[in-house]
């Protein structure tokens, strides 16, 4: 079911709930429902719908593009239809269309998709297919529900449901303040990913009443890294910060900098590691004996493990990482279709304040077109994922 919630008149913590019968699972995590609130006042921009008839959602992924491809497309498709599947007495007309993985074929099936009567797309998954497919959904004034993590995309009639850097920042850097670590150096490459990650937490500190006190970036080499890491330890020396916040992920240069900023003496008891990436995928990161207290955010654990309990049930294996996005984004159309509203799949409605119960926890779209997702923030101790702060359940009182 996809009922109506009310907000919740002030933030309560709770506990991470413990286990559930498979009826009280069912009707805990995939009752996924849209909080009550008053609408943001934006544009109207979208289409309206006859919610007496099933609504035709397309949705856009790449199954015959590059390596990985056809699973993660098989994946996201999975989870949509397993959306569907749990809501009650709302119908969902879902139409699939191959974008191929490039920016052409993504304005094609566009344009095809609008044709054969689609009021929302959701999807595409890369950053330039959504680009387009934004481009040519806006002719007919259709909103786009991206899975990219490119904020920038976002904005007019494109909404980035990716978790994005800006909101993993915020979420970390607010953490931080609060347990006293407010002097930050950043440590980002020479690459587009890493000048986003460092603006995202720059921007972020700020916002937490935090402060960047010096910035290490690197090319990634052997040599480039050994260079950056001799220059943290002297930039932390000299400034006096007590935290170091990585914007490398795991298959980049993490694992040199968890092995070699202790050895040079840059002492993560004392100087709080912080990443803006998943530290506990792949399982084997969580080995490296550097990154053993450290602090990095993740979505809500217990509902992303419910979905992917639910998920093996269904399809008999485990689901990409990336599927709960096309199940949130079936959850908030859901949701919205439900009340009965002909402006369900306005801007004005996506972008309702309290937002969403989604399968990884709680998400709204700001007005911006960007998504905001409740995270929990964790750390690792004796190889093992600890959740230290959990996600939140509501948007109410948490500071975002």
């Amino acid at each position: 079911m996809f009922a109506l919630l009310r907000a919740p008149r002030k933030a309560v913590t709770r506990p991470l709930p413990g286990r559930k019968s498979a009826r009280g699972l069912a009707a805990g995590l995939f009752a996924l429902a849209l909080a009550a609130c008053q609408p943001v006042s934006l544009g109207g921009g979208g289409q309206t719908i006859d919610t007496s008839k099933p609504v035709p959602v397309a949705l856009l992924v790449p199954k015959s593009g590059g390596s990985g491809d056809a699973v993660v497309s098989a994946s996201l498709e999975n989870a949509a239809r397993l959306a569907i599947a749990d809501l009650a007495g709302t119908r969902i007309d879902l139409r699939v269309y191959d974008t191929a993985g490039n920016e052409a074929q993504t304005t094609a099936v566009t344009q095809q998709a609008i044709a054969d009567g689609a009021k929302i797309i959701l999807g595409p998954l890369y950053g330039g297919n959504a680009n387009a497919a934004g481009i040519a959904a806006a002719q007919r004034n259709v909103n786009v529900m991206a899975f990219t993590n490119n904020a920038s995309l976002a904005g007019g009639n494109v909404f980035v449901l990716g978790h994005t850097f800006d909101n993993t920042a915020r979420r970390l850097a607010s953490y931080a303040a609060t347990q006293g670590k407010r002097k930050i150096v950043t440590v980002s490459a020479e690459n587009a990913a890493g000048e986003l990650g460092r603006a995202a937490i720059a921007q972020a500190a700020s916002a937490a009443g935090a402060s960047v006190v010096g910035n290490v970036s690197y090319s990634y080499s052997q040599q480039g890294v050994i260079q950056a890491v001799q220059e943290v330890r002297s930039t932390v020396s000299s400034t006096g910060a007590d935290a170091i916040f990585m914007t490398s992920n795991t298959n980049a240069a993490l694992p040199f900098f968890a092995q070699l900023l202790p050895e040079s003496g840059v002492n993560p008891a004392v100087t709080q590691y912080i990443g803006l990436t998943r530290w506990d995928v792949p399982p084997q990161t969580l080995d490296l004996q550097g990154l053993e207290g450290g602090w990095f955010a993740l979505p809500d654990p217990a509902r992303s493990g419910e979905f992917s309990a639910r998920y093996q049930a269904a399809y008999g294996s485990g689901p990409h990482p990336l599927a709960g996005l096309a199940y949130d984004g079936i959850a908030a159309i859901g949701a919205l279709v439900q009340q009965g509203k002909s402006d369900a799949l306005t801007a004005s409605a996506l972008t309702q304040g309290a937002g969403f119960q989604g399968v990884e926890g709680v998400f709204r779209f700001r007005p911006n077109g960007v998504v905001e997702r409740g995270l929990a923030v964790a750390t690792i101790r004796d190889k093992q994922v600890v959740v230290i702060d959990p996600a939140p359940r509501g948007f109410a009182g948490i500071g975002f």
